[in-house]
């Protein structure tokens, strides 16, 4: 009896020993992956700030690009607007005069049409307008007209478009990361809290939310787009 008495005293020691160096075993793995929590939110963290700072920078670049576009676009506009004017004018002009029959004279508004716009006002000619009533009103309405500097006007604000639209979708990305932040800093929040308790369970609950919380602004990093 007696060394049964004492074989149930060795195990019952045995199984303390276990038990005490078990606890902190899982001591030691809680607090690793507390710390590999920690560093993967730091790193994320930077990584994103990073990435926003960036596609605010691209956005406000193609904001500035759009409105100098728009600009320019304007200015075309006017010198066309200004051209389209000139030449009425001076189509008017002629007219008077060719219906006067005065030819130097007529001749001379010919000379002072300008180079682009005169192949459309000779075609224009051809259809006799002092004479033919079916003829068109005026060179401009012609069907082959097209004014050089408004189809310039044009394609810079369609380009101004487009840069706007690249600076839309670089602001939307730099609000994503934005948003990550804030994921990543709840994460680190419930972290920070889950250390200052005492209980285990609830420890590694907090530190398990976290970590669920945390794959969420890891996968939206890998899919976002980057700029390097």
């Amino acid at each position: 009896m007696s060394e049964t008495g004492g074989s149930n005293v060795e195990i019952a020691h045995h199984l303390g020993e276990h038990g005490v160096l078990s606890k902190p075993q899982a001591h030691v793995i809680l607090e690793v992956a507390e710390a590999l929590v920690l560093a993967v939110v730091a790193i994320a963290t930077a990584w994103s700030g990073y990435q926003a700072a960036l596609w605010a920078g691209l956005q406000f670049e193609r904001y500035g690009e759009a409105n100098r576009l728009r600009i320019e676009a304007e200015g075309v506009a006017t010198t066309a607007n200004q051209e389209r004017l000139y030449d009425a004018s001076t189509v008017v002009e002629w007219l008077k005069a060719e219906a006067q029959g005065q030819k130097k004279l007529a001749e001379l508004f010919e000379r002072r049409l300008l180079p682009e716009f005169r192949p459309t006002f000779e075609d224009w000619k051809k259809t006799d307008p002092v004479n033919n009533p079916a003829a068109p009103a005026a060179p401009q309405f012609m069907a082959e007209f097209q004014s050089p500097k408004a189809a310039e006007a044009a394609r810079l604000n369609r380009e101004a478009a487009e840069v706007f639209e690249q600076g839309t979708k670089a602001r939307q990305s730099s609000d994503a990361y934005v948003r990550l932040t804030v994921i990543l800093a709840t994460v680190l929040l419930l972290t920070a809290v889950s250390q200052r308790f005492q209980i285990h369970a609830v420890r590694v609950g907090l530190v398990a939310i976290a970590m669920l919380l945390l794959l969420f602004p890891l996968y939206r990093i890998f899919e976002l787009p980057r700029l390097r």
